[in-house]
């Protein structure tokens, strides 16, 4: 539990993972610009003992769980979006004082939330052939 002279630095890092976070998020909504040029995020919840299915199926490979979850809801545009955050502790980074991963993708809700993490795989594999 942190301290209070912590809550500084407690409260730059969250808001450092939630500015990652929403980067991410618009790395998908990027593929909706044409009709919702402003997505917003309308809200988000805390999931911490609730693990996503792909965060399940990590586990059952035998990497850790993650140690928080959360899903946010984007209105794009009249459309409503659940995105899904699992947060893992990332690899140790000399300097910092700790390392956030976080795997940021639309919830699986919908066709065309499935397409657009396809597209997402597409975009990714395309980059690192590439560069």
């Amino acid at each position: 539990q942190p301290q209070e002279i912590d809550m500084s630095s407690v409260v730059a890092i969250h808001n450092t993972v939630n500015e990652r976070v929403w980067k991410q998020v618009m790395e998908y909504e990027r593929f909706h610009l044409g009709s919702c040029p402003n997505p917003r995020l309308e809200k988000f919840s805390g999931k911490a003992n609730d693990l996503s299915l792909k965060a399940r199926l990590r586990t059952w490979t035998g990497s850790s769980p993650p140690f928080d979850r959360h899903d946010w809801v984007v209105d794009r545009c009249g459309k409503k979006v659940r995105y899904i955050i699992d947060f893992y502790a990332g690899m140790p980074v000399a300097g910092k004082p700790m390392s956030i991963y976080t795997d940021t993708r639309p919830a699986v809700d919908s066709p065309s939330a499935l397409f657009d993490r396809m597209r997402m795989m597409g975009k990714e594999w395309l980059t690192n052939l590439f560069g």
